[in-house]
């Protein structure tokens, strides 16, 4: 029987989910600038409705990102503290991935493109299909201008997920459909991370890292010539 825990804050989503006996629990709330004040008490409702303790979890699971950088922070800093703490290993899954694999749950979407709004005009992008219940990334995940994204290769036609998509006039690729309001949920990173677990592919508490995408958080201003001759 396997127990997994996931979390994540990349987005102005904040979730849990446990999967214990085959069941789920989650909470899921969006609530933006509240994630480090909400998480610790929504895993404590979370395990205490499943009946358990943190240490009877088999491995902790979060989004790593892309996503806001604060909120990313908060999902691998908590995930990095719980799991020193109880000694489990870690599993990161990627937001991008995670809304593709909500599309799948909600709207049997077998081919879709994640877009997550990268603020400074730009888009967190990647492209999945779905292989045996699992979305698979196709090509690579980027940050870059709504104009630059690109459908990779083998891949005619996909449906959009997440909120690079209020961009869709600007967009180079187009879909069938898209969902521009969706966010990732700590749900479908289970999803994600249970055939990871079974494969053995877990990390240690002091390898899980946060993916930006990007290393800058903001453009630095431009300073001004100087007047100063001397």
């Amino acid at each position: 029987m396997t127990t997994l825990l996931a979390l994540d804050t990349a987005t102005e989503a904040c979730s849990i989910a446990l999967l214990h006996d085959g069941q789920v629990i989650s909470r899921f709330e969006v609530i933006p600038r509240l994630h480090a004040q909400r998480l610790l008490p929504m895993l404590d409702e979370v395990l205490a409705e499943a009946g358990l303790k943190l240490s009877q979890v088999d491995a902790l699971v979060f989004g790593r990102g892309p996503g806001a950088f604060t909120g990313v922070r908060i999902a691998t800093g908590m995930v990095q503290g719980l799991a020193f703490a109880t000694g489990k290993p870690v599993i990161p899954v990627s937001n991008l991935a995670a809304l593709a694999q909500r599309a799948w749950r909600e709207h049997q979407a077998e081919a879709v493109c994640a877009a997550i709004d990268a603020r400074m005009d730009e888009v967190y992008w990647g492209c999945y299909r779905l292989e045996q219940g699992v979305m698979r990334l196709v090509g690579e995940e980027r940050v870059c201008v709504p104009e630059a994204v690109v459908l990779p290769a083998g891949m005619s036609s996909a449906q959009g997920a997440g909120t690079g998509w209020q961009y869709a006039d600007r967009l180079a690729v187009k879909v069938d459909a898209a969902w521009p309001e969706m966010l990732p949920d700590a749900r479908d990173l289970l999803n994600l991370a249970l055939p990871r677990w079974q494969a053995g592919e877990v990390l240690d508490a002091a390898d899980a890292q946060p993916v930006y995408l990007r290393d800058k958080v903001a453009t630095p201003k431009q300073q001004p010539p100087s007047n100063n001759l001397s």
